[in-house]
């Protein structure tokens, strides 16, 4: 099964958080899960703040790399296309709101899994939580906006 970010054009596929050709980024593939989506990732030594907690630019970065591909995959099947049919959707964050709960532990896999809260035009809000073993520990509320078709071409 392809992730959504696997279907993004090459030239929109250079994302430090998503970008599948960007050999220094995240890299980070998000699936349907139901009615959810869904990111596993594994933080390394070095995406740390403070010995054994994991830094939350990190934790903020991989809500929004999350949300705006989970924005397309929800885009696509609003309108019942599958993900490899043009135009293609993209989306860019327009805003990123971030509620840290609790520290999250460095070591164990993060699942971050996303929400749609709504579809309005060219904007989708996504709610996303990160979680360690099934504790959330940070939630996020990402609008993504649509990119027109001439950017970043």
């Amino acid at each position: 099964m392809k992730a959504f970010q696997d279907y993004y054009p090459e030239h929109l596929a250079h994302c430090y958080g998503c970008g599948r050709l960007n050999e220094h980024g995240y890299q980070i593939k998000t699936y349907w899960d139901g009615e959810q989506s869904v990111t596993h990732f594994m933080p390394q030594a070095f995406h740390t703040a403070v010995p054994g907690i994991v830094y939350g630019g990190l934790l903020a970065s991989l809500i929004d790399c999350h949300s705006t591909g989970n924005a397309a995959g929800a885009m696509y099947r609003a309108e019942q296309r599958e993900m490899d049919t043009l135009p293609p959707f993209r989306f860019v964050t327009g805003s990123l709101e971030v509620s840290y709960l609790k520290p999250t532990l460095l070591g164990p896999a993060l699942e971050i899994r996303g929400q749609v809260q709504e579809i309005r035009g060219r904007k989708v809000t996504i709610a996303s939580t990160v979680q360690v073993d099934g504790i959330i520990t940070v939630r996020g509320l990402v609008v993504a906006i649509q990119m027109p078709d001439d950017f970043g071409g």
